[in-house]
């Protein structure tokens, strides 16, 4: 996976082969406007920021997802493979019915803007 980013931002090599910047924007707002955060992220997108961090119990997934698919419609990255997002599961899905639900939850997401 090459990354399209910033050599501002550092990076760190992972077991898996892959590089993966080591700062990332965080979405987490207690007043979580999704209009604020798309334009946040590709704002970040130009800025070189090539790593995303969220959690579900955020409600910022989607909005990430979204402005990822539409920097690659804007010829900002040219893939969804090159940006990197972390996601949380909530201590409150830390039971073992509701791992696998949650992670599929948050994976659905990226599965949608995967194809691009």
């Amino acid at each position: 996976m090459a990354l399209e980013s910033s050599p501002k931002i550092p990076t760190v090599m992972l077991s898996s082969g892959h590089t993966m910047p080591v700062v990332a924007l965080g979405t987490f707002d207690y007043n979580f406007e999704p209009q604020t955060a798309k334009v946040a992220v590709i704002e970040a997108i130009k800025a070189g920021y090539r790593h995303f961090n969220t959690a579900s119990v955020y409600g910022s997934e989607g909005a990430v997802a979204e402005a990822i698919a539409e920097a690659v419609q804007l010829g900002l990255i040219r893939s969804r493979t090159v940006v990197f997002i972390t996601s949380k599961l909530w201590c409150t899905d830390n039971h073992p019915n509701r791992v696998l639900p949650a992670i599929r939850y948050s994976l659905m997401y990226a599965s949608n803007i995967a194809g691009l």
